[in-house]
């Protein structure tokens, strides 16, 4: 009896012992596997298949290590550059766009001066148009005599009429200059406030002021009847601008045409508004910003959000004409 408990017993310490050796094995495997792992390798690969070499990077205390998963490395950076990213180059806008501008004329500068003399001589004067205070040319009236029974004026128009024409329109820097019964002429009438440069005023036109025709009046004194024609002609001095209209072709939204009205260096002066045009597509159009195109344009109208243009308005280019 006390023989089999000692078999037993010893028995059962050669299977725990088998046991204990069986997980020592294991253990260590397992440690293999791990560090195996840790080094690159893989248990899958064959014979010839050696990890990838891979550039180190210098620690801190000068010696290489190893670089992480370069896919790793990019998800790290991109996570950083969304954690702080880089100021974006600012876009140009409409606010970035210098200031149109032209230079100035001098103050006291004579632009035109003349004699003028009705074909029969019944009236004559003397004109001379100068830059006033203002930067604006001003009409100075001077030596006015007439023998008509009938009120003179004068004024400047773009496209003269003929002598015995009915004036339509009383041009810029209409002025009664006397004559007849009423008051005397001003010394000086102030031309267009709107323009610096009248040089696109072709002649300077002597009508009769008379209010109405009477019976007794000849047909050719009657009310706005053109006495006299006479040619301007201009010296303004040369000026500069940094508005320089080029027509860049027909696109989406500005279909409208241009034309040069005889410039120098053939740079379109006016352009026509098509149906659809919208004011940010023709000045891209033109090569100009829309400061620039309302700047040329003080009065000019849009409609709607994306401002549309209203079809067959003629839109002023030329800077000199402002």
């Amino acid at each position: 009896m006390h023989q089999g408990n000692s078999t037993t017993r010893r028995a059962a310490g050669l299977r725990a012992a088998r046991l204990r050796a069986a997980r020592l094995i294991g253990a260590a495997v397992l440690a293999g596997v791990l560090a195996t792992t840790a080094s690159g390798c893989s248990f899958l690969r064959g014979p010839d298949e050696l990890p990838a070499p891979s550039r180190s990077a210098a620690s801190d205390d000068g010696s290489a290590t190893p670089d992480a998963d370069p896919s790793a490395s990019a998800e790290a950076r991109r996570i950083a550059e969304s954690a702080s990213p880089r100021t974006p180059t600012p876009v140009p806008t409409e606010a970035a766009a210098p200031d149109p501008t032209v230079s100035p004329i001098a103050v006291g500068t004579v632009m035109s001066e003349a004699d003028v003399v009705t074909p029969k001589g019944s009236v004559r004067f003397h004109y001379r148009v100068v830059v006033g205070d203002d930067g604006y040319p001003t009409v100075q009236w001077s030596s006015f005599a007439s023998t008509l029974p009938v009120p003179v004026g004068a004024t400047f128009l773009e496209t003269p009429p003929s002598v015995g024409d009915g004036l339509s329109w009383h041009g810029v820097g209409d002025t009664r200059l006397g004559g007849g019964p009423g008051a005397a002429a001003p010394a000086a009438t102030d031309m267009d406030p709107g323009r610096v440069d009248p040089s696109w005023l072709g002649a300077v036109v002597v009508y009769s002021a008379a209010e109405s025709a009477g019976p007794d009046l000849p047909v050719e004194l009657g009310p706005d009847k053109v006495l006299a024609v006479q040619p301007v002609r201009w010296s303004v001095p040369a000026r500069t601008t940094n508005v320089h209209p080029v027509d860049g072709g027909a696109r989406p939204n500005a279909t409208g045409t241009t034309s040069d009205d005889g410039s120098a260096d053939g740079s379109p002066t006016a352009y026509r508004i098509a149906s659809e045009d919208l004011i940010g597509a023709v000045a891209d159009r033109l090569g100009l910003s829309v400061k620039d195109l309302v700047w040329l344009n003080p009065d000019v109208t849009v409609y709607g959000d994306q401002q549309y243009l209203y079809e067959d308005t003629v839109l002023n280019l030329d800077p000199f004409r402002r």
